[in-house]
């Protein structure tokens, strides 16, 4: 096949493709004139326009607590960085000390003083 017949059976499997498939993309005539039209202030909601609204608030909802969940988890891992860190200079603080003040006598120091 050439590439002009392989550009042409493709361009004609993709028109084929498109025709078949026939999206929801687009509302009816009626319901897109009833959508945008605006209702009075006293005037009841209608239940797609609740909900509508109770879909994005619930989806707000959900956004803000998986935001928060990430920040609070983030904030958690950097706390026990932290104190992992500070506990591991203190023991090594310990250690040097107990290496300084070690007498060379089991247990190590005080139990073992020689008091003059």
């Amino acid at each position: 096949m050439t590439w002009r017949q392989v550009l042409l059976l493709s361009c004609f499997s993709a028109v084929v493709l498109l025709s078949s498939v026939k999206p929801k993309i687009f509302m009816r005539e009626s319901d897109a004139s009833n959508f945008l039209k605006k209702r009075g202030k006293r005037s009841p909601k209608s239940r797609e326009e609740v909900n509508a609204e109770n879909r994005q608030k619930l989806r707000a909802d959900e956004l803000r607590k998986e935001y928060y969940e990430e920040q609070r988890n983030e904030f958690e891992n950097f706390v026990e960085e932290q104190n992992d860190e500070q506990e591991e200079r203190s023991r090594e603080a310990v250690e040097q000390w107990r290496q300084w003040h070690y007498d060379g006598l089991y247990p190590p120091y005080l139990y073992n003083r020689h008091h003059i």
